[in-house]
């Protein structure tokens, strides 16, 4: 697979498709969805919900934060983690510009 040309594409185009790759994962998907559920969670309990190894989890912790949509804090071999409010309304306010861009007529009506 070639190198994507991200200087080809506007700013918003390429966090977009960043940010959209971190959700590309279902684990990813998983451990956000329990994190809205619970809005606080240790590692621990990642692994007996999903039922993933420590380092499966730990891996997929490490992307999500990297992307802004988690913050934690670690105290010892305790590590936290829960949503970050406003880079999860930033996201939101992305997708949410993409998805309503659509003008929600059926342009196929002719097809």
């Amino acid at each position: 697979m070639g190198v994507t040309r991200s200087d080809l594409f506007s700013e918003t185009q390429n966090e977009l498709a960043s940010i959209a790759k971190v959700f590309a994962h279902p684990a990813r998907v998983a451990i956000i969805q329990y994190l809205l559920k619970s809005n606080t969670c240790l590692n621990g309990h990642l692994v007996e919900e999903l039922g993933l190894a420590q380092a499966t989890i730990s891996q997929h912790l490490k992307e999500l934060k990297n992307s802004g949509i988690l913050q934690g804090t670690i105290e010892g071999v305790s590590v936290s983690y829960c949503i970050d409010p406003k880079r999860w309304a930033e996201i939101q306010q992305i997708f949410n510009t993409l998805f309503n861009s659509y003008p929600a007529v059926d342009c196929c009506d002719d097809c």
